[in-house]
């Protein structure tokens, strides 16, 4: 299993999955494996908050468990469940045999064989190659009381299941949060995290990572990909195009066998860099050639 002693070995091991991480945010894990705190990302969508999580699993021989956030999430779903139709199909089977007493056949019920594991209660089990990496994916899109079971449980890394008791895990996971900033995350949530704000990366660094991601691509498409992408998050768009679409878009461009940019390409696939209608519609017409020759400029030597 790989070991992170160091930044720069994180730096490595993250470039080894095609993840390019800059200094600061390789800091940060660093010192998150190091302390054993959970890492907090924050950040526009899609600029790579997830692909860490998955890139650290990777790197580390771990595996990873995501919990994905959404509205009305509760802590019985985020935890456990109990199979009711296998519940049922026991209690039928217990009938017609007859002589079961009800008493057992309730602690029967209620046992490993019919609960469902959900991906904090995963993360709380010893797994072969060490604790997992527990990805808890857009925590904005829940509400409080969902954040403060979630201090409770990440303070002591256990959870209670009234039938069974309580479970710790062995190992404490390790944890990434990230959060589109749709909504501010609880102050004492963030305070036992390691926080860093995951920003759009800069024109040298998207080359990086577009040349890891696609590497495929020619020199010369990349960077006028990568200067138009970066041109048009000045623009005063709904929803500014993260990383994930730049890739998206420079593989879309190679399938089309596309080796210079032009507002006609750019008209034909507007759909995988934009994904509202009303972004879209602003970049009819002569505003794709207008941003296009600003990002052709910008590559020029000054």
């Amino acid at each position: 299993m790989a070991a992170m002693n160091s930044i720069e070995d994180v730096e490595r091991l993250l470039a080894g999955q095609d993840y390019v991480c800059d200094r600061a945010l390789s800091t940060v894990i660093f010192l998150a494996l190091r302390l054993g705190r959970p890492v907090f990302l924050e950040g526009e969508a899609g600029v790579g908050k997830t692909e860490i999580a998955k890139a650290l699993a990777a790197s580390l021989g771990r595996r990873l468990i995501r919990l994905q956030c959404y509205e009305g999430l509760d802590a019985s779903s985020a935890v456990y469940e109990w199979n009711f139709a296998e519940q049922m199909i026991a209690i039928r089977a217990a009938e017609a045999s007859g002589g079961v007493e009800r008493e057992s056949l309730t602690k029967e019920l209620f046992t490993q064989e019919f609960l469902i594991e959900r991906p904090l209660l995963q993360a709380m089990r010893p797994q072969e190659g060490g604790a997992p990496v527990l990805l808890i994916d857009e925590l904005d899109r829940t509400d409080e009381p969902f954040e403060a079971f979630l201090l409770e449980a990440l303070s002591d890394f256990q959870v209670t299941i009234p039938e069974l008791g309580t479970i710790a895990a062995p190992e404490p996971p390790i944890v990434v949060l990230t959060s589109n900033r749709t909504r501010e995350v609880h102050d004492a949530l963030k305070r036992r995290c390691l926080y860093h704000w995951v920003d759009y990366p800069t024109f040298e660094r998207e080359i990086e990572i577009l040349q890891a991601r696609a590497p495929e691509a020619a020199e010369s498409l990349s960077r006028e990909v990568v200067a138009f992408v970066q041109q048009l998050r000045t623009e005063d768009l709904f929803k500014k195009p993260g990383v994930a679409e730049t890739i998206d878009w420079a593989k879309c461009l190679l399938a089309l066998d596309v080796i210079s940019l032009s507002p006609e390409v750019i008209a034909d696939t507007l759909g995988a860099i934009l994904k509202y209608q009303d972004d879209i519609a602003k970049l009819q017409g002569s505003e794709a050639k207008r941003i296009l020759d600003e990002a052709k400029a910008s590559l020029e030597p000054a």
